[in-house]
C-alpha cells in the first residue's frame, strides 16, 4: 500500500508511538533502520508492519508481513533520527512472563538516561544474564533513543517492566543470592566476591545509586575500586565490569 498524505491516520497513529503513553496503549513501538529491523525478523519478537521510503529496495522476506510505501515527506514525519536510513518497523512489545528457571537476574533500579539502559541491556546480553528486570521509576523500555542504544540486544533476552523489590522475593525464595552495587561501610570490593552460578545483581540511577530500601534487601554490597583521581563510573560502565566479573563463575 502507498500512502503520501501526513494526515492518513495511519500516519497519525504512528507518529502517537513516539510518546510513551500511546505505546503503552497500543502495546507496539518503532524500530529504525536495517539493521534494528533485521534483529528484530531474527528474534521472536513479532513486525505488525513494514515502513519503507518509496524507492528503497528491500528484502523479499519482508513481504510475509504489511509493508506500507511511503513519500519522503510521510517518513520525515514518522521518523525520530536526522539521519534516517528509509525504513522503519512497527514492533508488538514482548516482555517476558515471570519463570522460575532465571538464575542471573539484572534488576534496574531509576536509570534515566536512554544511552545509559540501552548500554546495560547489551552488556547482559554479553555476559549471559537469564532475565533483566527494569524499574518502573526508569526510563521507558522503547524509547526510541534505548532502542537503539541496544542496538539489536533488546530482542535477545527476555526483559520484564516490573517492580523490583517482587524479583527480591522471587530471588530470596530461589536460593539466588543479591548483591546491590554501593559505596557503603559494609560493601565488598568487587575482587573479593566469589561468583556463583545463581545471583542477581542491582544497578541504581545515575546520581544517587541504588535506594536504600533495596540495598537493605540485598545479602551483600559490592563495590569497583577505582583511581582516586576518578570520583565514579558511568552506570552503564559499572554494570558491564560487574556482570564480566560474575560472568566469570565456573
Amino acid at each position: 500500500m502507498f500512502i503520501e498524505s501526513r494526515q492518513n491516520q495511519r500516519v497519525k497513529r504512528w507518529k502517537k508511538l513516539h510518546k510513551k503513553k500511546y505505546r503503552d496503549q497500543e502495546q507496539s513501538f518503532l524500530v529504525e533502520g536495517w539493521h534494528l529491523i533485521e534483529e528484530v525478523l531474527n528474534s521472536d519478537w513479532t513486525p505488525q508492519e513494514l515502513i519503507v521510503l518509496e524507492g528503497i529496495e528491500y528484502p523479499t522476506i519482508w513481504e510475509r508481513y504489511p509493508i506500507y510505501t511511503v513519500t519522503q515527506a510521510v517518513f520525515d514525519e514518522v521518523s525520530q533520527t536526522e539521519s534516517h536510513q528509509g525504513v522503519l518497523a512497527v514492533v508488538s512489545q514482548n516482555e517476558s512472563d515471570h519463570k522460575p528457571t532465571y538464575h542471573k537476574l539484572l534488576l534496574i533500579d531509576s536509570v534515566q538516561d536512554p544511552g545509559n539502559l540501552g548500554t546495560i541491556i547489551r552488556s547482559a546480553v554479553a555476559f549471559n544474564i537469564d532475565a533483566v528486570v527494569v524499574g518502573q521509576d526508569s526510563v521507558d523500555l522503547y524509547n526510541d533513543k534505548v532502542v537503539r542504544s541496544t542496538q539489536g540486544a533488546l530482542f535477545h533476552l527476555p526483559i520484564i517492566r516490573d517492580e523490583l523489590s517482587r524479583w527480591l522475593d522471587y530471588c530470596h525464595n530461589h536460593n539466588i543470592k543479591v548483591y546491590g552495587t554501593a559505596l557503603d561501610e559494609q560493601a565488598l570490593s568487587l575482587s573479593q566476591v566469589q561468583p556463583s552460578e545463581k545471583y542477581a545483581v542491582i544497578v541504581g540511577n545515575e546520581g544517587s545509586g541504588v535506594s536504600e530500601t533495596l540495598l537493605n534487601s540485598a545479602d551483600e554490597t559490592v563495590y569497583i575500586p577505582i583511581a582516586t583521581k576518578s570520583e565514579s563510573l558511568n552506570v552503564g560502565v559499572a554494570t558491564s565490569i560487574v556482570l564480566y566479573h560474575f560472568s566469570q563463575a565456573t
